[in-house]
């Protein structure tokens, strides 16, 4: 299935957890009301059967936040509320998610003087094809695995996605053990947003390296991190990118 983002001006196609449109109705100012700097109104609906509960965020420029909804469940559609004229971002997230998890979708919208809008989400997520990839299957000592992500566009019509390093996610574990997170001590996280043609299949332009250490945020500076065990130990890399995780790990061995 293709996901659009809508505005009144233009159509950008693109693929998420769910497409946001925004529909916008404009009221005609009266002789009395033309002159004076008029808000706008913004409300927000779940209208996508298949996708769980999402919690919202409406920033404006400054980073500031405006609204935000929790748990919005299918169905469920906010009141009005009142916004001064401008451009928003409307993010959303999992619900429960972090403070730091990365918007399964996004979309800047623009919110007139004297005009209603309503921002809904809808349609499942189909389109997109996530596989965990490294450079071999099984490391000598002293050799580091290289990972890297590859995308393919299933649907019928070219989309665009967030695929920068903000929204990437690797992780290696051996069993039950989480081993290694690349957001764990990741430095100056970026976005960048590509467009995939129907039926492209795209891959990593720089791999990560994993230097074969257990990860932690209370030790990105420490020169003693615990090593990963070799002698034909296995692990899987699993790799997420704006929410969608990985159909199949990658698994490898470490000698």
């Amino acid at each position: 299935m293709t996901h659009h983002l809508l505005s009144a001006r233009g159509v950008l196609r693109g693929v998420a957890a769910a497409a946001i449109v925004a529909l916008g109705f404009a009221f005609l100012p009266t002789a009395a009301t033309a002159a004076v700097a008029e808000p706008g109104w913004l409300r927000l609906g779940h209208l996508s059967p298949s996708t769980k509960a999402v919690d919202v965020a409406v920033t404006a420029p400054s980073g500031a936040t405006v609204l935000e909804l929790n748990a919005v469940s299918y169905g469920d559609v906010s009141p009005y509320s009142e916004l001064q004229p401008g451009t928003y971002t409307v993010s959303m997230v999992p619900a429960g998610a972090s403070a730091a998890t990365a918007p399964v979708i996004s979309a800047d919208i623009q919110v007139p003087a004297k005009s209603a809008m309503t921002v809904v989400a809808y349609g499942p997520s189909s389109d997109l094809e996530v596989k965990a990839v490294t450079d071999k299957t099984s490391y000598a000592s002293g050799q580091d695995p290289k990972l890297s992500i590859e995308l393919a566009n299933t649907g019928s019509t070219a989309c665009t996605l967030n695929v920068g390093t903000s929204a990437q996610v690797f992780t290696i574990t051996s069993g039950s053990d989480t081993w290694w997170t690349s957001t764990d001590c990741q430095t100056q996280p970026s976005d960048m947003v590509v467009l995939l043609s129907a039926g492209q299949r795209v891959s990593s332009a720089q791999p990560l390296t994993w230097d074969r250490t257990r990860s932690s945020v209370a030790t990105c500076d420490a020169k003693n991190r615990p090593n990963a065990p070799g002698g034909g130990a296995t692990y899987h890399l699993s790799v997420s990118i704006g929410g969608v995780v990985s159909t199949d790990d990658a698994l490898f061995q470490l000698y």
